[in-house]
C-alpha cells in the first residue's frame, strides 16, 4: 500500500480543525491528540530508508518512486538520430519459394500480354522441429564370416544419443533463460517431441561445465591483467545456507565464483584480486582495501543514495555534495571522460570546501566528561560516517575524473550480478555446491560472449561442438581491450 505524505497532511489538518470546533473535548484529551498528531507529522516527514537513499534493492522497496536525479530528457520517445534500427528486411536466399501463377482467364480480353517478371513478398516464421540423423555404416563380410564396419564420426558414440544443438538449446534455456528443469522438460516435450528427463538436463549442464574448464582457466589471468576491474558480491542460498557469489568483470570479460565466505578469504581463493594491479571499482566493502597493489575507485551511485538519506535527515551539506558530484560527472563526460589537471584541481578545491562546511554542520561526537573511559571510538550517525568516508577516501571517490576508463559508478559490476538475484527469485536456492559452480562458470562464459557480440545460443553450440568463439582465438578480444585502454 502506497502512503502519500500529502494526503496524510490533509488528514491531520482536518483532524486539528475538528478538534478546534468540538466544544466538548477535555483539555487533557485535546493535548494528547495534538501530541500524537505532531508525532505522526514528524514520522511522515522523515522517510525511512529505501532504494533511493540506501543500498536497499528496488525489489525490496515496493513504495519506490522514480528517481529524479537523471533529469527529464528533451529527446522524443523512440529511436534517436544515428540509432541502428531492427526493421525486418527481405533476404536474397529464402528457404522456401512459392510460385504464384496468374490465372490468365482474369486478364482483360483484347490485349496482348507477356510475362514481365515477378513481384515478391516474404514471410518470416519460426519452425520448431525435431531432426533425427541416422548414420548407416556399411558392413562388409568376407568368406570366413569376418565383419568390417565403416567407422562412425567421432561424435557419434551411442546407438541413440542427443546431438550438440539439442544439448546447447537445453543448457541455454536452463542457464541462459534460468528456466527450472521441469519447464525445460515440458518445452522439449510439447514443442519438439523430445523426452528429456531432469537427470538428462543435469548431465547436459555438467558436460558444459566440464567443457568450459579451459575458458575459466584462461579468463582469470586475463582479468588480473586488466587496467580496470568492477567487482561485487551478493548473498545466495546453497542447500539452505547463506553463501556468497562474487563477480569480477569489465566491458569485455565476466567471471563468477561461489564461495562460503564474503571477505578476503574468498577473494584470495578465487585467485584474481591478489594479482590485480589496476583500478578496482567497488562499493567500499572494506576487504577490497586489503589489496594494496591496486588503486581503488568507489561507486558514486551509492554515495548519491546515502547523501539523499542524509539530506532527508536535515543535513544541508549532503544536498550540496550531491549536486557537486552530479555536476562533476556531467563536466567529466563533456570533457571526454577525464578532466584536464587544472580543471580537476578546481573541482577538488570545491569538493574540499563542501567537506569543510560539512565538518561544521555535522561535527564528530565528543565524549562527555562524565562518560567512563572506554576503548574504541564514539558511535557516529550515518551522516557523520558518510562524511568521514568522503573526506578520508577523496582520491577514490574522484578517481573517475582522472581516468577516462574509470566509471562514475560500479553499475557494470552490479549489472553483471543482477541475474543471480533473478535466479534466486525463480529457483529459491541452489541445491548443491556443484549446481552453484555450474551456474557460475556457464553464466560467466555467456556474459563474456554477449559482451563480445556472440549470442548465447551460438556460444553454447560452439561449446558442444568442441570449438571456441572467434574472439577468443583470433586476437579480437585482446585488440578490443587494448583499444579501450
Amino acid at each position: 500500500m502506497t502512503v502519500k505524505p500529502l494526503d496524510i497532511e490533509q488528514a491531520i489538518a482536518s483532524v486539528k480543525k475538528a478538534l478546534a470546533e468540538e466544544p466538548g473535548v477535555s483539555p487533557a484529551l485535546a493535548g494528547t491528540l495534538e501530541t500524537l498528531l505532531l508525532l505522526v507529522s514528524l514520522l511522515v516527514s522523515r522517510r525511512g530508508p529505501g532504494c533511493h537513499n540506501s543500498s536497499t534493492p528496488p525489489s525490496a522497496d515496493p513504495n519506490r518512486a522514480k528517481s529524479s536525479r537523471r533529469g527529464r530528457s528533451k529527446r522524443r520517445p523512440g529511436g534517436q538520430p544515428g540509432h541502428v534500427g531492427t526493421t525486418l528486411q527481405s533476404i536474397d536466399d529464402p528457404d522456401v519459394i512459392v510460385d504464384l501463377p496468374l490465372d490468365r482467364r482474369t486478364l482483360p480480353a483484347g490485349r496482348r500480354w507477356q510475362l514481365a517478371g515477378t513481384e515478391t513478398r516474404q514471410v518470416f516464421d519460426v519452425v520448431l522441429c525435431r531432426e533425427v540423423t541416422e548414420y548407416r555404416a556399411e558392413v562388409w563380410v568376407d568368406d570366413t564370416g569376418q565383419r568390417w564396419v565403416a567407422p562412425f564420426p567421432a561424435h557419434v558414440g551411442s546407438r541413440v544419443q542427443y546431438g550438440p544443438t539439442c544439448k546447447a538449446h537445453a543448457v541455454y534455456l536452463s542457464q541462459g533463460q534460468l528456466l527450472p528443469y521441469e519447464r525445460v522438460r515440458e518445452t522439449f516435450a510439447d514443442q519438439l517431441g523430445l523426452p528429456l528427463s531432469a537427470g538428462t538436463l543435469a548431465n547436459f549442464n555438467r558436460e558444459a561445465f566440464e567443457r568450459l574448464a579451459p575458458f575459466e582457466q584462461a579468463i582469470k589471468p586475463l582479468l588480473a591483467d586488466q587496467s580496470v576491474l568492477h567487482v561485487d558480491e551478493t548473498g545466495i542460498n546453497i542447500d539452505g545456507q547463506r553463501r556468497w557469489l562474487h563477480t569480477a568483470g569489465n566491458p569485455y570479460l565476466t567471471h563468477y565464483a561461489a564461495h562460503a565466505k564474503r571477505g578476503q578469504e574468498a577473494m584470495t581463493d578465487i585467485g584474481i584480486l591478489p594479482y590485480f594491479t589496476g583500478v578496482l571499482c567497488h562499493d567500499h566493502w572494506k576487504p577490497y582495501y586489503r589489496y594494496t597493489a591496486c588503486q581503488h575507485a568507489l561507486c558514486n551511485a551509492h554515495h548519491l543514495r546515502e547523501l539523499e538519506r542524509a539530506a532527508e535527515d536535515g543535513q544541508a551539506w549532503a544536498k550540496t555534495m550531491q549536486t557537486l558530484l552530479l555536476d562533476l560527472r556531467q563536466a567529466t563526460e563533456a570533457a571526454g571522460g577525464a578532466l584536464a589537471p587544472d580543471d580537476a584541481k578546481v573541482w577538488r578545491t570545491r569538493y574540499r570546501q563542501v567537506i569543510a562546511d560539512a565538518e561544521v554542520e555535522c561535527p564528530a561526537p565528543v565524549a562527555p566528561a562524565s562518560r567512563p573511559r572506554k576503548k574504541g571510538r564514539l558511535k557516529r550517525s550515518k551522516a557523520r560516517n558518510l562524511l568521514e568516508r568522503l573526506r578520508d577516501y577523496e582520491a577514490d571517490v574522484l578517481r573517475f575524473i582522472d581516468h577516462a576508463n574509470v566509471a562514475f559508478t560500479n553499475n557494470l559490476g552490479e549489472r553483471d550480478i543482477r541475474m543471480t538475484k533473478v535466479h534466486q527469485k525463480i529457483s529459491g536456492c541452489f541445491r548443491s555446491w556443484k549446481g552453484a559452480h555450474i551456474f557460475c562458470r556457464i553464466r560467466g562464459y555467456l556474459s563474456t560472449c554477449r559482451k563480445n557480440g556472440v549470442a548465447a545460443s551460438q556460444a553454447l553450440a560452439l561449446v558442444f561442438q568442441g570449438q571456441q568463439p572467434a574472439f577468443m582465438s583470433d586476437g579480437t578480444l585482446s585488440a578490443a581491450v587494448a583499444a579501450a585502454e
